[in-house]
């Protein structure tokens, strides 16, 4: 077993012992828009929406401490001012993200959409089937509408069972490579396992955490950025 395996192992054991990322509470109401940028910052490039469960959404930090307002930050830094949206609900499903996929697609105008959802398909035991296939028609919906989509991976416990670890792990490198998009191996690559990077619960990422995160997701972010302008290139 790697390090990185290892790390997957402890957190997600945690994380079963809660049940679902973000407790059992009913999901929270989808996030406002994000407001326009005040006067005397660069326009916005694009916007980018962060999709997923509470592993997105920061559950138990501050907005801006989260994973999406600090790779807002890190984008404008090197340059590239793209708008980040945290649509991040915590204690949301697969299903529960693809029920919501057309008003994320109508309400927020997204050109780039970070997909970071399945983590609580899995540790309630959802067949592994319907969350590849709520994922993989996520992914249709946004392709289908012109957004550049980057998947982020999930590890799922030991103790699901070898076969059910297994089948859930593939999930997400066969749902990119079959729609042809970004995949971040692992989100939390780094992060899970670490103490000192998670909150006392020991699943959530501190916002120390985060850092490591978005240092882990970046990349891919920049990729769908250079895809989205040479697409908007073509258009021209």
């Amino acid at each position: 077993m790697t390090r990185s395996q290892l790390y997957a192992m402890i957190f997600l054991t945690a994380a079963a012992a809660a049940f679902t990322l973000g407790g059992c509470s009913e999901p929270e109401a989808p996030p406002a828009p994000a407001p326009r940028p005040a006067v005397g910052t660069p326009e916005p490039l694009g916007t980018i929406v962060a999709v997923g469960d509470s592993l997105t959404a920061g559950y138990g930090l501050e907005e801006h401490e989260a994973y999406p307002a600090q790779l807002a930050r890190m984008l404008a830094e090197a340059g590239l001012p793209y708008r980040v949206v945290n649509a991040g609900i915590s204690g949301e499903t697969s299903s529960g993200m693809l029920a919501r996929i057309e008003w994320v697609l109508t309400s927020l105008a997204p050109d780039i959409v970070i997909l970071a959802s399945g983590a609580n398909d899995g540790l309630r035991g959802t067949d592994p089937a319907l969350t590849r296939e709520n994922l993989r028609h996520s992914v249709q919906i946004l392709k289908a509408n012109g957004v550049v989509v980057v998947l982020a991976g999930m590890q799922m416990v030991r103790n699901m069972g070898r076969q059910y670890t297994e089948t859930f792990a593939e999930i997400f490198p066969q749902v990119a490579a079959e729609e042809e998009v970004l995949l971040v191996p692992f989100l939390l690559a780094g992060v899970a396992g670490e103490a000192h990077l998670n909150q006392a619960d020991g699943i959530h990422p501190t916002a120390a955490g985060y850092t490591v995160v978005v240092e882990t997701v970046f990349p891919f972010v920049r990729q769908a950025i250079a895809t989205h302008q040479a697409q908007q290139s073509g258009a021209q």
